[in-house]
C-alpha cells in the first residue's frame, strides 16, 4: 500500500461562534469545541483512509482559554501517527475577535481513530510519510503517547482482573 503525506489529509475548518454555542455569560461551551474538534479530526482520518473512520478515543483535550460569541474559531488538524489500523490526529484551535483582530490559542487535542471496513472490522491504513522537522517531531511525540496509552490500558486490565495487582504509581 502506497504511503500518504501529512499534507494530503490535513484540514482547516472555521466558523463564527453564535449565541446557541454559548452559555448566558457568552462563553462558548467546551462541548461545542469538542464537537468541532471531533468533526475536523474525523475529516482528516477519512481523507487519509478513504474509508469509514470512527473516533476511538479523545486522548487529550486541553482547553486553554474561552472563546466567546462572535469569535471566529479556526481548527487546524493533521495526522501525527498512523499504525496498522489506527491513527492519531492532532488539532490546534484558535479564536479571533473579529473586531479587534486579537487571536488566541484556545485548545489543543489528540484523538485516535480506527478505520473500519464494510463489516465494521478494523482495516489496514496507508502508511504516513513525514517530511518536515515539525512532522517528524510530532510523529515521535505521538509514538511516545501511544506507548503510554497502551501501558496504561495494560495496567487497567490487570487491575480489573485482580484488584490486588493495582499499581497506580
Amino acid at each position: 500500500m502506497e504511503g500518504k503525506r501529512v499534507r494530503d489529509s490535513s484540514t482547516v475548518m472555521a466558523q463564527v461562534m453564535n449565541p446557541q454555542d454559548a452559555n448566558p455569560a457568552g462563553n462558548v461551551h467546551g462541548g461545542v469545541i469538542m464537537k468541532l474538534i471531533d468533526t475536523v479530526a474525523g475529516t482528516v482520518a477519512v481523507r487519509h483512509a478513504r474509508a469509514n473512520a470512527v473516533t476511538a478515543s479523545f486522548d487529550r483535550l486541553d482547553l486553554h482559554c474561552p472563546a466567546f460569541i462572535g469569535d471566529f474559531v479556526t481548527l487546524r488538524a493533521g495526522l501525527n501517527l498512523v499504525g496498522r489500523t489506527s491513527m492519531e490526529v492532532g488539532i490546534r484551535v484558535e479564536s479571533e475577535n473579529l473586531m479587534t483582530g486579537e487571536r488566541r490559542h484556545i485548545a489543543s487535542a489528540y484523538l485516535t481513530f480506527v478505520t473500519l471496513d464494510r463489516n465494521n472490522r478494523p482495516t489496514p491504513l496507508p502508511p504516513l510519510i513525514v517530511e518536515t522537522d515539525d512532522e517528524i517531531r510530532r510523529n515521535h511525540e505521538a509514538k511516545a503517547r501511544r506507548e503510554r496509552r497502551l501501558a496504561e490500558k495494560t495496567k487497567e486490565k490487570q487491575c480489573q482482573l485482580d484488584p490486588n495487582k493495582c499499581d497506580f504509581s
